[in-house]
Order: structure tokens, then C-alpha cells, then sequence
């Protein structure tokens, strides 16, 4: 089964594993409600996903939680993750989370096939990108240092806006100015190391991030 929101990632998944021959595609999805209701479906052996793929209502929920639903629902279905983010501490999650095999997606797909063919095995395979960027990070405790280096006011706008809150919403309760909230906001990821929304989801759920929201004085 694959699964990704952009259909020329979808195609040349598909045509890696025809030319390398082997696999049968049972399913192609491109949101995470179509995905689990194609497994719901079509039964699978190997799962190659991407981690962040916006729904049909084009909110980006990040991919942790979609990785837990279908280890939940499907146990025995290996997980291949193909993904772009390049953060230690969210890539570290995921294989916490029973991920058998993960790539990065500036990597070839020749490496996907033996990726699948490993994971059809159930032999787990990590690419050596994503194995170097774990390595580095060994030494430090992950995510603790640059959650430490926000200053309360973006940790005030990064814990309001993971709950829901736009960014105007946040500007009106802090009494901030929206373009004021949106530079906090942009501050604090750059920070974390995420680049987009669904990687701050990601990292946030990652960490478990919760402090006390507290309108500063």
C-alpha cells in the first residue's frame, strides 16, 4: 500500500517497484482518510507512507498519530516511512513507534525497493541519511536544548496554536499584534528545527510539550 499527498511521489514509487519487479500494489492513497480506508479495505503486507499528509479539509495532522492508528488497527502491516523532515528527535520518534523501515525522500528509489523488500522480510532498514543525522544527535538529549531556548512568550504562542488556536485567535487573547504573534511563532519553529506545521505537530507530540499558558505581564 502507498501513500502520499503528491501524486509524482506516488508515481515514481510505483514505477521503482515495476521496474525492479516483485510487488503487487493493492492501494494508492493521498490523504490519511483515504489511507485507512483502503487498509480498511485491501489487506497489505508492507505500508510505505509519508508522515505528513494534509487531509481532504486540508488541515496537516502530524504523522505520529497516524503511524499509532495503524499500528493500532493493523499490527501486523510493516511500516515504511518516506519522509522529508530532517529533525532528529521526530525521526527518533517515529521508529519508537514501530516504524520497520525509513527513508528520506532526497534518497533513490532503488534504495525504497530494498527498503520494502526488507520490511516484507520483517528486517528493519533505515537509510544512512537519516542514520547520520540520528548519530550526531546521539550525544545530546533530544529536543531538550532547543525547547529550553524559547523564551515564554513563543513557548505561550507555539502551546496555544498546537491546540487549535489560529494565529489571529492567539493575537486577540494576548492582546498581540497578529504580525507580532506570527514572527513569535516562526521564531519559536525555527528554534525547534521544523519548517512547516505539520513538523512542529510532529515535534510537539513528539516531546509531549505542555507548559502553563500564561498571558505575560
Amino acid at each position: 500500500m502507498l501513500a502520499d499527498d503528491h501524486p509524482f511521489v506516488l508515481l515514481g514509487i510505483r514505477a521503482t517497484l515495476v521496474a525492479h519487479g516483485g510487488f503487487t500494489i493493492v492501494g494508492e492513497a493521498t490523504s490519511p482518510s483515504l489511507l485507512v480506508q483502503l487498509m480498511e479495505q485491501s489487506p497489505c503486507d508492507v505500508l510505505v507512507t509519508d508522515l505528513t499528509m494534509p487531509d481532504a479539509t486540508g488541515n496537516a495532522d502530524d504523522g505520529l498519530r497516524l503511524i499509532r492508528r495503524i499500528r493500532s488497527g493493523w499490527p501486523n502491516v510493516h511500516i515504511v516511512v518516506l519522509t522529508s523532515l530532517t529533525n532528529a528527535a521526530i525521526l527518533r520518534s517515529i521508529m519508537t513507534y514501530g516504524v520497520i523501515g525509513m527513508l528520506n525522500k532526497s534518497e533513490s528509489m532503488d534504495e525504497l525497493a530494498a527498503a520494502i523488500r526488507a520490511a516484507g522480510s520483517g528486517r528493519s532498514y533505515v537509510s544512512r541519511s537519516i542514520l547520520h543525522t540520528l548519530s550526531e544527535a546521539s550525544g545530546e538529549p533530544l529536543g531538550m536544548s532547543p525547547m529550553r531556548d524559547l523564551s515564554p512568550r513563543q513557548a505561550e504562542v507555539i502551546n496555544m496554536f498546537v491546540r487549535g488556536k489560529s494565529i489571529s485567535e492567539i493575537a486577540r487573547y494576548l492582546g498581540r499584534d497578529v504580525r507580532t504573534v506570527s514572527r513569535q511563532k516562526r521564531d519559536a519553529m525555527a528554534k525547534l528545527g521544523v519548517s512547516n506545521d505539520p513538523g512542529l505537530f510532529a515535534f510537539v507530540r513528539a516531546h509531549g510539550f505542555t507548559q502553563n499558558i500564561t498571558q505575560d505581564s
